[in-house]
């Protein structure tokens, strides 16, 4: 096989607490992961070059830069290290995007996690999941949920991480046109820091109902920051609670709600606001990539 195309899911932080800021800068936080049916689009295609392409180019992001090069660059470089060798060591890249940048949905960790995996399995190299996790967490703490390709619970800076079986509900997930600025987000002096750790995982344990529930009771740390910051989105939560609860996913900018079924959400997005997009998806447990593979 020389060629693979894989979905690079989407994800939603269905609650996110901030613990404390480490000496190294890096944030202690937990979190829950839910991954979704909808995402990019990426092939992989070897060629017998030595370049390693992506296309089309995402505009304001240089080729070094890319997650997606990143990743393709260190698994190669790690693996003639180990002494691999490759009988097409090039690779053409083409992306088809959906998932929008800045957005909170792990856009970008997910590329470079589809991409480790991909090229683990065209290049024959044999490493664990945890390996490319390993490999991942060096391009970003959100790479190795989306390497492992489970619905997660994390801690830590979100390396650490329990497979969990979530309720596989529908989503309307709404993006308001604004871009947050991660490092804004985490770098702010009002940001909670402080949030006592939970002993979330014996709720975890509990039936699926139970769960939903209980991830409903939780807050993201980081909300009342980003609306201060982006009062477009704060908006844009007040209109999504109409039809169901609405929270803010990651740092943003992206909201969510969830709905017992498809067509009540589909008529909420039915509804959208046209300075507004959005897109409706199911919450899944594992990563539609492992299937493929």
């Amino acid at each position: 096989m020389s060629q693979i195309t894989l979905l690079s899911p989407a994800k939603l932080n269905l609650f996110l607490h901030i613990n404390f800021r480490r000496p190294d800068g890096y944030h202690e936080l937990q979190t829950l992961f839910q991954l979704l049916d909808y995402g990019d689009l990426l092939t992989f295609n070897l060629t017998d070059s030595s370049d390693i392409s992506i296309t089309p180019e995402v505009k304001g992001v240089s080729l070094e830069d890319n997650l997606i090069y990143k990743a393709a660059t260190k698994l190669r470089e790690q693996a003639e290290a180990d002494g691999k060798t490759f009988s097409k060591p090039g690779i053409e890249i083409f992306i088809g995007k959906k998932l929008p940048m800045g957005g909170g949905l792990g856009g970008g960790s997910s590329n470079a996690a589809t991409t480790l995996i991909a090229l683990n399995h065209l290049w024959k190299l044999n490493y664990s999941l945890d390996q490319l996790a390993t490999t991942g967490l060096q391009l970003g703490a959100d790479v190795p949920v989306f390497v492992h390709g489970n619905s997660a619970y994390a801690e830590g800076v979100g390396e650490h991480l329990t497979p969990v079986e979530l309720p596989e509900i529908w989503y309307l997930v709404l993006h308001p046109g604004v871009h947050v600025s991660t490092a804004n987000v985490f770098s702010h002096k009002q940001l909670t820091r402080d949030t006592p750790k939970s002993k979330i995982a014996p709720a975890l344990e509990g039936d699926l109902r139970n769960i939903a529930n209980y991830c409903d009771l939780m807050s993201n740390d980081c909300q009342s920051i980003v609306c201060q910051l982006y009062p477009e989105i704060r908006q844009a939560i007040d209109w999504l609670s109409q039809f169901s609860p609405a929270k803010l996913t990651g740092t943003g900018a992206c909201i969510f709600a969830s709905f017992s079924d498809k067509q009540r959400a589909d008529n909420v997005l039915s509804q959208l606001p046209t300075n507004y997009q959005g897109f409706v998806a199911k919450g899944i447990n594992k990563s539609p990539a492992f299937e493929r593979l």
